[in-house]
């Protein structure tokens, strides 16, 4: 494949580029770039962060599992590209030397990048912004300080729009890159077996860890059609590779529980880069999107060619590894009706931030005159798919809104979930995790305090 981008204010011109080579392999052993470091190689730590531009701003994304043609046509800074032209400091550089905030130096890269992205775009949110950030030697607190400080300082002019992010002017296409659903649509049709890249958050992962190797790809960077968000009369349609950063914004009035969910389960670097069609695609058993979207009654729109069809999520979800997906059918949108949001999700997860969920349940119960009119509930981690808890559902439609309904339920869990133990979880910890959050709901639902981070011994 041949791309061309910006690096660190330069045009970089690459010819027959492996489809799945890394970005951070690339710096490091073609370039010599060695401050964006090498952790995980998963996208967990941020030792790889890098900052990426295009015409929708600047983001920090993990370089470890960004492949180099997503990088076509966009500007990319490492941390050696943030000091000036003569040599001058970065504030967030600066203030990391004057509050101390490294030891080792090893994850300091990282941070200074997710900072100095952070400051450029006037995001002071420092937890959220460093979650997926790891140190394991200075401690967290001289590096938020460190970005306090340098919250008032200007951006420095070489990393102004008009200096430091221009673009390629008209990037040549891409034979692996289709810019448009149509175009995906013919491609997939001559070539069903392609493996789809959008943020490769996952896929990534199959070729750093699995050593995969993806025969015929597709990257999906171009199709802006499938990125657009349009409310209707009927609800909220949302393209597949919408960003799960944008999909949390979207959420956010809608459905703030389910956008508190989408905020822990991956770190600004991951929901930047992954989409909501890619986690459902994926069939994933903790995949923590579906269990909201089932809740939420939403509708998964699926395309093959010029056909079409829509179903019900719940319905996409065959067994562990199966899905009803027809080769060369892709996700092109899903939508979620327009509801009063009734939704709370709960994920429980041995690392509060950025950590696969041992469970995720999320629930959407009506209650009319004390009495529950209709309940949609649905779990991640409790079986080999995403899955509705429909026994407990029907325990809970028709009686009052009470203790003693709660208990009536206890036996209809095991009829609906048999988990299994694994080292995140036994099984009877996600069945008793289970029937916990629903009594939190139902607490919940009662004004009462719930949240970890609210409650106090």
């Amino acid at each position: 494949m041949d791309i061309t981008f910006l690096l660190n204010g330069e045009s970089v011109s690459l010819r027959d580029v492996a489809p799945t080579v890394t970005l951070l392999d690339w710096l490091r052993e073609e370039r010599g770039l060695t401050g964006t470091k090498e952790g995980c190689n998963e996208g967990d730590c941020g030792a790889c962060t890098v900052m990426v531009a295009d015409v929708e701003g600047a983001k920090a994304l993990n370089a470890c599992i960004l492949f180099l043609p997503q990088l076509h046509g966009k500007a990319v800074r490492t941390v050696e590209g943030l000091s000036g032209p003569d040599g001058g400091l970065h504030p967030v550089q600066s203030a990391m030397v004057d509050h101390h905030g490294s030891q080792c130096g090893f994850c300091t890269p990282g941070f200074v990048v997710s900072m100095a992205v952070a400051h450029l775009n006037g995001d002071t949110a420092h937890d959220d912004a460093l979650a997926g950030n790891l140190c394991r030697c200075t401690g967290y607190a001289p590096i938020i300080r460190a970005a306090q400080a340098a919250e008032q300082a200007p951006v420095p002019d070489w990393l102004e729009p008009a200096k430091g992010f221009r673009m390629p002017q008209q990037p040549a296409p891409l034979d692996m890159a289709p810019d448009s659903a149509d175009a995906l649509a013919d491609a997939l049709l001559r070539t069903p077996d392609a493996t789809l890249i959008a943020g490769a958050t996952d896929v990534g992962l199959w070729v750093t860890k699995g050593l995969r190797d993806l025969g015929p790809v597709l990257f999906l960077g171009r199709c802006t059609d499938l990125q657009q968000i349009e409310e209707t009369e009927d609800g909220l349609r949302i393209g597949a590779a919408v960003t799960m950063d944008r999909m949390l914004l979207a959420m956010r009035d809608r459905h703030p529980s389910y956008a508190e969910m989408i905020r822990r389960y991956g770190s600004a670097q991951v929901r930047a880069a992954a989409t909501i069609g890619g986690n459902v695609a994926n069939g994933s058993p903790i995949g923590d999107n579906p269990p909201a979207l089932i809740a939420l009654d939403a509708r998964l729109h699926l395309r093959c060619g010029q056909d079409r069809r829509v179903m019900a999520i719940e319905d996409f979800f065959i067994a562990y590894g199966q899905q009803d997906r027809a080769p060369g059918e892709f996700v092109e949108a899903i939508t979620i009706p327009v509801q009063k949001d009734r939704l709370r999700v709960y994920k429980l997860s041995k690392r509060f931030d950025q950590d696969i969920s041992a469970v995720c349940g999320a629930f959407s119960i009506t209650v009319e005159d004390d009495i529950v009119t209709a309940a949609r509930i649905a779990f991640g981690g409790m079986a080999g798919i995403p899955k509705r808890a429909s026994h407990v559902e029907r325990a809970l439609v028709g009686k009052p809104w009470s203790d003693a309904t709660l208990a009536s339920t206890q036996d209809a869990w095991e009829e609906d979930f048999a988990p299994m133990t694994d080292m995140r979880a036994s099984a009877g910890y996600r069945l008793d995790s289970a029937r916990n959050m629903l009594r939190r709901y139902f607490l919940e639902d009662r004004g009462e305090a719930v949240s970890v981070l609210e409650v106090t011994p």
